[in-house]
């Protein structure tokens, strides 16, 4: 194997939550790391006003066009009901804004 084969970039896609209007933003990048310090600091424009901000969720890839796929796929409204059914614990946990709640109606 050769040298090049064994560095491996990973490619993030990942899901916060906003503690300030309790929405979620997803994105995606290669050194998810930095990118966390750079939507907690503010240096991240689409979510500078949104801080606090908390990692609820994150998948990996190997191929870029695959992240971004996945990103695209999850902001559409299939792809994001989907999500909302996967982390529905932690989305009631943390008074998700647009949860639908389920009531008990007489039958």
């Amino acid at each position: 194997m050769s040298e090049a084969q064994l560095r491996t970039i990973v490619y993030y896609l990942y899901v916060l939550f906003s503690k300030k209007d309790r929405e979620l933003y997803t994105g995606y990048t290669n050194d998810l790391e930095n990118r966390l310090k750079e939507h907690k600091t503010g240096k991240a424009r689409a979510t500078m006003f949104r801080r606090p901000l908390l990692l609820i969720y994150y998948e990996a890839y190997l191929r870029w066009s695959d992240a971004k796929r996945r990103e695209k796929f999850l902001k559409g409204g299939n792809g994001r009901a989907q999500l909302k059914i996967q982390l529905q614990d932690i989305l009631k946990d943390l008074d998700y804004k647009h949860q639908r709640l389920k009531r008990l109606l007489p039958r």
